[in-house]
């Protein structure tokens, strides 16, 4: 099963990018995870399922200790490459 995971890290500053965003950032990137992109509004990253659950977890412990007040986030499941082909 492949993944999206899509997550915003508060309070903001458009200034300087906060510590807790930073910290999530070094998350997924090191998670070797597929389609990472990482905005001031807005961060999404994909891949399999144990890799982006793994990500998410260290993603909310971490960025929390690193100052987050609130972190949203959302996860869906994306199609297989291939999957459903052929069914009706």
């Amino acid at each position: 099963m492949r993944l999206r995971v899509e997550f915003t890290t508060e309070p903001f500053d458009l200034d300087e990018a906060p510590a807790h965003a930073v910290v999530a950032r070094e998350v997924v990137e090191a998670a070797e995870l597929d389609a990472v992109d990482v905005g001031p509004f807005g961060n999404t990253a994909e891949g399999g399922a144990d890799r982006v659950l793994t990500a998410v977890d260290a993603l909310l412990r971490r960025s929390l200790e690193a100052g987050a007040t609130r972190i949203s986030l959302q996860v869906n499941v994306v199609d297989e490459p291939g999957a459903g082909e052929g069914e009706r």
